[in-house]
């Protein structure tokens, strides 16, 4: 293990804030009994500005991490954005690219809760949900908008092939839905779905359980890293590891398969609080 962290470190030049990234993700597999015996990683070049004759790069860095849990094998992956700068031939400003939410003008929760006798339940396909999470992980589905943060916009796609029904358009304010260049507050932003999904009565909605372990396949996990009262992130299970607890996709940042704390996030903070969900119940 000692071995595997200083190649990754040396490789990708980490600094002593990703050096105690490194450690808490460590501590994350430590603490379910598994272990990481492979990395790899693949960078993808997608950007090049020239801005007072410097050049600034950007790339997407592909890790896969393959672990084993209990005699069982996982492939973790996960694609996160970076930015540098070549000075006189030589790489400086070497750092994750944080991204800003461009879609955060919405009311503080959704204010629709009215009930719809025609749509008080829907028969939730959770395969379905699954697999759309699995197809579309690190891509983006032509059929709808692609957000700079795009994390519950792909959960609501997922929903919406589990077949979710949308309902509340034109009011963007209002229920969950997505129609040409339009679509409602609680479809695509993190705070506005969490809030959605616990006060909706009708159509899509979600039953709060206690912790991850009471979770099924295509049930939603929703994050305060700040612990702020304000819901940053949003994922959907996908796989149970070894001893039964969730595993994720989610957008923005793509992963597939990751453990559903997120202590291995650069936005987590011993702060953090979740909500989860059971979906269609």
């Amino acid at each position: 293990m000692d071995e595997i962290k200083k190649t990754w470190l040396d490789f990708f030049q980490k600094e002593e804030t990703e050096e105690e990234w490194w450690e808490r993700k460590k501590a994350v597999f430590r603490d379910r009994d598994a272990e990481i015996v492979k990395i790899s990683g693949e960078g993808h070049l997608f950007e090049r500005m020239r801005h007072s004759n410097q050049s600034f790069y950007q790339y997407l860095l592909h890790l896969s991490f393959l672990v084993k849990q209990r005699g069982q094998f996982i492939r973790e992956e996960q694609v996160v954005p970076y930015r540098f700068q070549l000075k006189n031939g030589r790489v400086t400003e070497h750092h994750v690219v944080e991204r800003q939410d461009s879609t955060n003008e919405e009311p503080t929760m959704s204010s629709e809760n009215k009930r719809d006798p025609a749509e008080t339940r829907f028969s939730y396909n959770r395969h379905a949900a699954v697999q759309y999470a699995e197809r579309w992980w690190n891509s983006y589905n032509p059929a709808y908008r692609k957000f700079d943060v795009d994390c519950t916009n792909f959960i609501s796609q997922c929903l919406y092939a589990g077949g979710a029904p949308m309902r509340g358009a034109p009011n963007r304010g209002e229920g969950w839905w997505y129609q040409g260049d339009n679509w409602s507050y609680s479809w695509a932003v993190a705070h506005s779905l969490r809030w959605y999904l616990s006060g909706s009565q009708a159509g899509l909605k979600g039953k709060e359980v206690e912790s991850a372990s009471n979770l099924l396949l295509g049930d939603v996990i929703c994050y305060d890293f700040q612990g702020d009262g304000r819901w940053d992130h949003n994922t959907i299970v996908v796989a149970m590891d070894a001893y039964g607890m969730p595993l994720v996709n989610a957008h923005t940042d793509n992963s597939r398969h990751r453990y559903w704390s997120y202590e291995d996030s650069t936005a987590w903070t011993p702060e953090i609080q979740y909500k989860f969900f059971r979906i269609g119940e």
